[in-house]
């Protein structure tokens, strides 16, 4: 059975930072890529980062590229998402992804097989 848990969520003062972590089970880490999604309060998901399966390459949305680091332990079976200079506009539940196959399409929910319960981010301005 996999099992993506999330952490790290809570609340910060804008211009605060955070790291939430993702650890994996169940399933072959190391072959699946990772993403991490948001979703606030009235709105749709969003991609927020992914990492390809070995880490070597990482895709940032538009609005928090420069701001938030996604990085993967592949021995830990765990991703990462630093997440510094943090806005009020970055308040959502957070979500983490893993999607096997080879596709390119990173920012693509579909791209992702499992899914994990979310922890919440709440950044107070």
């Amino acid at each position: 059975q996999v099992q993506l848990v999330e952490s790290g969520g809570g609340l910060v003062q804008a211009g605060g930072s955070l790291r939430l972590s993702c650890a994996a089970s169940g399933l072959t880490f190391s072959s699946y890529a990772m993403g991490w999604f948001r979703q606030a309060p009235g709105k749709e998901r969003e991609f927020v980062a992914a990492i390809s399966r070995g880490g070597s390459s990482a895709y940032y949305a538009d609005s928090v590229k420069g701001r938030f680091t996604i990085s993967r332990d592949n021995a830990k079976n765990t991703v990462y998402l630093q997440m510094n200079s943090l806005k009020p506009e970055d308040t959502a539940d957070y979500y983490c992804a893993a999607g096997g196959g080879s596709s390119n399409s990173y920012s693509t929910s579909r791209r992702y097989n499992y899914w994990g319960q979310g922890t919440q981010v709440t950044v107070a301005s």
